[in-house]
């Protein structure tokens, strides 16, 4: 069982354990005297959304919304838009590996600067990013 806040995944390791878990976190649950809203409840899924990521049996992928978001964006004209870009990339770090090999690290080259000015080497990192993240990989448990 993972909860964050007041939202809850309750997985298992075989459809066959997933029952006996249920009742489990219910007991547990019921002891701390939590409630659950059931509108907001979904049981028996094999996967689908959840703090933002695409869940299933085989891992987590990322939330294409998310990966769209970055990739329809225009070249930064401010400092806030490398601020927002920044913002949308922390959801997605733990699919980025060596990220600063990516292009991430163009986000430090502006930091501290007065004056906003895009330079060749921060749109080639940028776009080497945007190439990586059509290509984002599936997070999978290490067997």
């Amino acid at each position: 069982m993972e909860v964050y806040i007041d939202d809850m995944l309750v997985k298992s390791t075989k459809e066959q354990y997933h029952i006996k878990d249920l009742e489990e976190c219910f007991q547990i649950l019921t002891t701390f005297g939590m409630k659950l809203n059931l509108a907001k409840c979904t049981f028996g899924v094999k996967g689908g959304k959840f703090l933002g990521y695409v869940i299933f049996e085989r891992g987590i992928e990322t939330n294409l919304k998310k990966i769209n978001a970055i990739l329809d964006m225009s070249p930064a004209k401010s400092i806030r838009e490398i601020q927002n870009l920044a913002g949308r990339l922390a959801t997605l770090n733990r699919f980025i590996s060596r990220s600063a090999d990516k292009g991430i690290s163009f986000l430090k080259i502006h930091r501290g600067v007065a004056k906003f000015e895009l330079t060749k080497t921060s749109q080639e990192a940028f776009d080497k990013l945007k190439k990586y993240l059509v290509s984002s990989p599936l997070l999978t448990k290490p067997e």
